[in-house]
């Protein structure tokens, strides 16, 4: 029997993204809890769910069983806790490297663009005197060029062989957030062709921003 599973995300944060595109792949039904990151200051640094996810990010995945309830946040150990706990489909390929290939991937987006687009340090660099949406644009650019000539050793139809994994559980969203950074990567194919075959998928199509209810607010 599935446990109770509650995702505390916001409808244009790509990691919250990744998150309801892995819980779709996996056929997972959950609550759908909106945290506004915006609306008064944040509702990420209100107590309630500074208790649930003390870095006030957002997602937080809540999972209930009887009388025991945990909170995970992180997208990337939120969708390894779903794969190990879910194991099919695979989000995670069998053969050891490509295991690894995979999360290489996705810790390009992770950790090598993400953190550079963050909306905390986006106004940092605003205060500072920078150009912030510039600044994100660079490391987005960079990084989805890097990812583009990683993905070219094992794509199919996929990131990695023909059936959709972990990696892009996280390219997906990232896409999105390039268009929204005005960052082009239309001459990036291997990255157009992966989106195009993705985007078959309600798995992906059902978790973009847009159809989400709080999206917009």
């Amino acid at each position: 029997m599935q446990p109770a599973i509650t995702l505390h995300n916001y409808w244009r944060s790509s990691a919250s993204y990744r998150v309801r595109i892995a819980l779709a792949l996996k056929g997972l039904a959950y609550r759908y809890e909106p945290v506004h990151i915006l609306r008064d200051g944040g509702e990420q640094k209100r107590p309630e769910y500074l208790s649930k996810n003390p870095m006030a990010q957002v997602p937080t995945l809540e999972i209930v069983e009887g009388e025991v309830r945990h909170f995970l946040p992180q997208s990337l150990p939120i969708i390894e806790y779903i794969e190990e706990r879910w194991p099919t489909p695979r989000l995670l390929p069998e053969d050891p490297y490509l295991r690894a290939r995979t999360r290489a991937l996705a810790e390009v987006i992770n950790s090598g663009i993400q953190p550079f687009q963050n909306l905390p340090l986006l106004r940092r660099v605003s205060a500072l005197g920078g150009q912030d949406k510039e600044f994100a644009a660079q490391f987005i650019g960079e990084g989805l060029a890097a990812f583009a000539g990683m993905v070219a050793e094992t794509r199919g139809a996929f990131c990695v062989g023909d059936a959709p994994t972990l990696a892009d559980c996280f390219l997906v969203p990232q896409l999105y957030a390039a268009r929204r950074f005005g960052v082009s990567y239309g001459h990036l194919a291997e990255l157009t062709e992966i989106e195009h075959n993705c985007n078959t998928l309600s798995a992906f199509t059902s978790a973009a921003p847009e159809l989400q209810p709080d999206a917009n607010s």
